[in-house]
């Protein structure tokens, strides 16, 4: 598979999450909390893998450098965003709010990458290179994927407070 396919590939599966997500019934707080675990872990490794393979390679053929910092700057929000709800459990009232907001981003992400930036690189990186790197992504995916598994190391999350004005804790 091309890196276009795989990356592609990546996204149907976080949307289906998204979905499964949706779905739960309101008081479904373990399941709501399987399912962001689920989907968080696809964005950290879909992201990681992006920016070690396949911005570099397009950043070196594609004559878009904003596009490419955009998605960097893009793929630091939804970190910080991630960040955030690690740290919130299921019950807690901005929980869902967070996930809403974070598959708003990565759609708006998706829909960019998928309509201007994979195009682009059609354009620019030859057939044979955008399957070698789908097989670098491939390969690398097993390590990137457990080092994104290993728990999150513990942030400050002074800035984020309840709707009542109180810090969160």
């Amino acid at each position: 598979m091309d890196a276009i396919t795989v990356l592609k590939k990546d996204h149907r599966k976080v949307e289906e999450l998204f979905a499964e997500l949706e779905a739960l019934g309101e008081r479904a707080y373990k399941a709501k909390a399987k399912v962001v675990s689920k989907i968080i872990l696809e964005l950290k490794t879909h992201a990681e893998l992006e920016e070690q393979i396949f911005y570099p390679a397009f950043r070196a053929e594609a004559d878009d450098e904003d596009a490419v910092l955009e998605a960097y700057e893009e793929h630091h929000v939804v970190k910080l965003l991630i960040a955030e709800i690690e740290v919130l459990a299921p019950d807690h009232e901005r929980y869902m709010a967070k996930c809403t907001v974070l598959k708003e981003l990565i759609q708006h992400h998706v829909e960019e990458e998928e309509k201007e930036m994979f195009p682009e690189a059609k354009q620019a990186i030859k057939a044979a290179e955008l399957e070698a790197l789908g097989k670098r992504i491939e390969a690398a995916r097993p390590a990137v994927q457990a080092k994104a598994a290993a728990p999150a190391p513990r942030v400050s999350v002074t800035m984020l407070r309840d709707a009542k004005g109180a810090k969160i804790k």
